[in-house]
């Protein structure tokens, strides 16, 4: 069986490392990160628009995000949406910048950070599982339909397992790192 066959199922793969990562990437360690701010949304002129377009953000210090916007009338629009978003953050607004101070993670708040990329791990494996089972039905329909024989059946089964265990194995080791960069003090 050529590659061909196999290079959907590894793009849906793919596709679900990328969303793990970005749902990782909303995740507050004790760092400050401006991925945060990525779903955060601003009503600019009737538009939802995301942050980084409105203005240049820096992280100038461990805990500190700048919000430094190019249009001064947005300040209180960025600050508005900031306060309604769930990152659990108070802006302060000097006129010029916002910014945004990160306290200190306790270490009740570290553990249920880490329980919360646990889960996010485990559903990503579970759409990776989801994928296999796909695809192991969609080889055994071919099957059935005469277009594949019983050795290639078997040799799609196996294919399909060896990507299924790679990425599961890159999932372990994105929700390991996550967790050691919260429990990081």
């Amino acid at each position: 069986m050529s590659s061909e066959n196999y290079k959907h199922v590894e793009e849906k793969m793919k596709k679900t490392i990328h969303a793990l990562k970005e749902n990782l990437a909303g995740i507050r360690a004790g760092r400050a990160n401006p991925a945060i701010l990525d779903k955060v949304t601003v009503d600019y002129y009737g538009v939802p628009t995301p942050i980084n377009q409105l203005g240049n953000i820096s992280v100038p210090e461990a805990r500190i995000i700048m919000i430094q916007p190019w249009d001064a009338k947005t300040m209180k629009d960025i600050e508005k949406a900031i306060q309604k978003s769930d990152i659990g953050i108070n802006p302060s607004n000097d006129g010029k910048v916002i910014r945004l101070v990160f306290p200190a993670l306790t270490e009740e708040r570290r553990k249920e950070l880490t329980k919360v990329v646990k889960k996010d791990g485990e559903e990503a494996k579970v759409a990776i599982r989801s994928i296999r089972r796909d695809a192991i039905e969609h080889f055994k329909v071919q099957k059935k339909n005469g277009e594949l024989t019983e050795d290639d059946l078997k040799d799609a089964e196996k294919d399909v397992q060896v990507l299924t265990d790679k990425y599961i194995a890159e999932i372990d080791k994105i929700v390991e790192a996550k967790d050691k960069e919260i429990l990081e003090v």
